[in-house]
């Protein structure tokens, strides 16, 4: 009986072992139809929507107004002092919102200044309008990277230091007359 025990040991090992190394290929291989299938679901999809899409083209659109665009990436100020400016501009013809802007005390005032003629020079140069004709139809503000610092305070401490950054956008549209 003991010399029985070790061989059927190992026939039982060997028969766990092989279909073990059959049942691998198999699963391979019941994987890649799936993905071909789902393949071959997706192209008559998008075959479909590429015959729908000129359909849709097709029809008349009206034309929409031109909108100039201009952005200011990481301007190092915090984009809650900003956007007190950009709330105060947003809207107005580009000649008011100059007028506000370089009068104003803010800081955030001169970015949001340069910003708004950069994309005035824009309007005369890549779109063909007039740059004082436009007026500001959107303004955004969002927060860019924190730059992060630390200043030594008594008995070894240290306060943290959040240099914040911004994101500005601005888009102009032409004054309908």
């Amino acid at each position: 009986m003991a010399g029985e025990n070790p061989d059927k040991k190992k026939d039982q090992a060997k028969a766990k072992k092989a279909p073990a190394k059959k049942a691998a290929p198999k699963k391979a291989v019941k994987k890649a139809p799936a993905k071909k299938a789902a393949a071959k679901k997706e192209t008559p999809k998008k075959a479909a929507k590429a015959k729908k899409a000129p359909a849709k083209k097709a029809a008349p659109a009206p034309a929409a107004p031109a909108v100039v665009r201009a952005s200011a990436r990481y301007v190092r100020i915090a984009p809650r002092k900003a956007r007190l400016i950009a709330d105060q501009v947003r809207g107005l013809h580009i000649e008011k919102a100059r007028a506000l802007l370089q009068f104003s005390p803010r800081g955030a005032a001169e970015d949001i200044h340069k910003l708004i003629d950069s994309a005035a020079a824009n309007a005369e140069n890549n779109h063909d309008l007039i740059g004082d004709e436009m007026k500001v139809s959107s303004i955004t503000v969002d927060e860019g990277p924190t730059l992060k610092r630390y200043r030594p305070r008594a008995q070894g401490r240290a306060t943290p230091i959040h240099k914040r950054t911004s994101h500005i956008a601005v888009a102009l549209t032409p004054v309908e007359d």
